[in-house]
């Protein structure tokens, strides 16, 4: 959640930074509208308790004199009225203000680049050079189908369309991965943790997908249970309402999980294959930092997500997000595409964000920073999606007659 003391102190600076993420400025003055409601309910009920407590002395005085207190007793009485109406109406103020202060997005950082969408966000580097073949390559199901590797077929049958199921080398490709991913994050020092993949309304408020984005996620009938999009928010609300020792950061973690998202990209998109599907698998990388340490932390999971990639040998490229294609919760983004070359073009298999204080504002994680409590800075990104992995791996490492080589990094995990 935004700081409101910063719509309070500037409203026109905040205002003009949101647009750069297409926030309509009439959501922002209703913002501000609110939290001045809310100033004029609590200095109604300040003066109200104010007026009690004067009051309250002045009937100690009339006792202690022998005066009627008959009067000044029916004044008391009457301000208690008065003052729990006016606690009802600061606090119905206060829920208004926070409700709608959830559907702010995070502030971009100033030196995010300007943009609508996809198409003007900045190239930063390209990391290996893609292969040449001397035939035109497949895209991966079509290599997926011949080698037995994935049916989407009957992916269907088992739940509905954008599923799948793996079978034999594309299942145990999967598991390889995995451990992979898992075992080289560790190296880097992010330790290894196993969450759930359920997770409470609570959680998903904490990292922001909630309330903005309930339709896209998948809830369990008549409980306050939702399957998890992404681990990043398990694993960032291990901490939720705590207050950390500074000696404790940065905290580096690393979990792999299932996925399970309703939106699967803009209809007729990415309907084949498995670039988009409901449930697929991934390994994610969360940090928590100091303020100071977070823009450091940031490059460190660019770096091992990329790492990651050059040790598969996959060709790929580091994309700077523009304000109008940051994620709702972001303060900058980088987007890691791997080269696809069964579809000529480069698409996304990591996203790593830095959301400053935004996460930990919501979900209460907070530092010993001195004599005061501060929010820490939350961090998260892919490494990798498991399926948009493989799914390179069969594309970049085809043969002229279908098959598939498998990356040497990968040959002890398969036995």
């Amino acid at each position: 959640m935004i700081d409101l003391k910063l719509i309070q102190k500037d409203f026109q600076t905040i205002s003009d930074k949101l647009s750069r993420k297409g926030v309509d400025a009439q959501l922002l003055e209703n913002l501000k509208i609110k939290n001045e409601e809310l100033k004029v309910a609590k200095v109604e009920y300040e003066t109200l308790q104010a007026a009690q407590n004067s009051m309250s002395k002045d009937f100690g005085i009339y006792k202690k004199e022998g005066r009627d207190t008959t009067e000044l007793k029916a004044k008391v009485d009457e301000n208690k009225i008065k003052i729990s109406e006016a606690l009802d109406i600061q606090r119905i103020k206060q829920e208004a203000l926070e409700a709608l202060a959830m559907s702010i997005p995070n502030i971009p950082d100033d030196d995010v680049p300007d943009g609508k969408d996809e198409n003007d966000n900045i190239e930063i580097k390209k990391v290996l050079t893609p292969k040449e073949f001397s035939f035109t390559p497949k895209e991966h199901w079509e290599l997926a189908e011949q080698n037995g590797w994935i049916d989407f077929e009957r992916g269907v049958k088992l739940a509905t369309s954008r599923f799948s199921v793996s079978f034999g080398m594309g299942a145990k490709l999967e598991r390889a991965l995995i451990n992979f991913m898992l075992n080289f994050n560790s190296k880097r020092g992010f330790e290894e943790v196993s969450v759930p993949s359920l997770v409470n309304r609570a959680a998903l408020e904490g990292t922001g997908q909630l309330p903005k984005f309930e339709d896209d996620l998948y809830k369990i009938q008549d409980q306050e249970l939702f399957l998890i999009p992404t681990a990043e928010v398990p694993v960032t609300n291990l901490y939720q309402d705590e207050i950390l020792g500074a000696n404790q950061l940065p905290i580096k973690m690393t979990a792999y999980t299932s996925c399970f998202r309703k939106e699967a990209g803009a209809a007729g998109r990415d309907t084949r294959g498995m670039i988009r599907q409901h449930q697929f698998h991934k390994v994610e990388l969360v940090s928590l930092a100091k303020p100071e340490q977070s823009d450091e932390i940031f490059d460190e999971m660019v770096q091992t997500a990329s790492d990651l990639l050059t040790a598969l040998e996959l060709p790929h490229r580091l994309v700077r997000l523009c304000g109008g294609d940051l994620g709702f919760g972001a303060a900058k983004t980088i987007d890691l595409e791997v080269w696809l070359p069964g579809q000529n073009s480069y698409r996304e298999i990591s996203s790593v964000s830095n959301t400053r204080e935004f996460q930990a504002r919501r979900a209460k994680i907070r530092f010993k920073d001195g004599d005061k409590n501060s929010f820490v800075h939350t961090l998260n990104g892919s490494s990798l999606a498991v399926g948009r992995t493989l799914v390179a791996i069969m594309e970049n490492f085809q043969n002229e007659d279908g098959s598939i080589t498998i990356p040497k990094v990968l040959e002890p995990y398969l036995g």
